[in-house]
């Protein structure tokens, strides 16, 4: 039988964005956000966010909902894994302290409400172009991108996954 405790503690990190703001007052500062769909989760998101938490105390991820996920033009079936799924997995990993989504293409929004100390994104994201930088910095927090971990993508994973069927 599962421990009922564990499956609480996991539930409990995970928050709807109308609770987000109150909820970031128990966690110690500096808060780190990062957001992204983690689909099929492996072992280069494993370690970017390992590495986004060890910039800070606490660690906020926010998932694309799964209508922000299909806007992003992964395919017709992504995700894969619904945000329920998703934000549970995601909560079991140490790394994470609370995770939430965003309905919008972008996070903007919620980053301006929760204002993080620092912003991570993947090696793939120019920064400097990036309108969640500036906000970021409006108010003197840092935006940095993390390098990806080489051989790790879930559009691979799946595109093998099914040629091999």
């Amino acid at each position: 039988m599962p421990d009922l405790l564990s499956i609480s503690a996991l539930s409990d990190k995970i928050c709807g964005r109308d609770r987000v703001v109150a909820r970031l007052h128990q966690l110690p500062r500096p808060l780190v956000f990062t957001n992204g769909v983690f689909d099929v989760l492996h072992r280069g998101h494993v370690m970017y966010l390992a590495q986004a938490r060890a910039l800070g105390a606490s660690l906020l991820v926010a998932l694309n909902t799964d209508a922000s996920a299909r806007r992003l033009g992964k395919g017709p079936d992504r995700p894969l894994n619904n945000e329920a799924d998703r934000a549970f997995v995601m909560a079991a990993l140490m790394s994470t302290s609370l995770i939430t989504w965003f309905d919008e293409d972008t996070p903007l929004e919620l980053i301006a409400q929760v204002k993080p100390d620092i912003l991570v994104k993947g090696g793939d994201y120019d920064m400097r172009r990036l309108a969640e930088t500036r906000v970021v910095e409006s108010y003197g927090g840092r935006a940095l991108a993390l390098p990806f971990v080489d051989g790790y993508s879930t559009t691979a994973l799946v595109s093998k996954i099914r040629q091999r069927s």
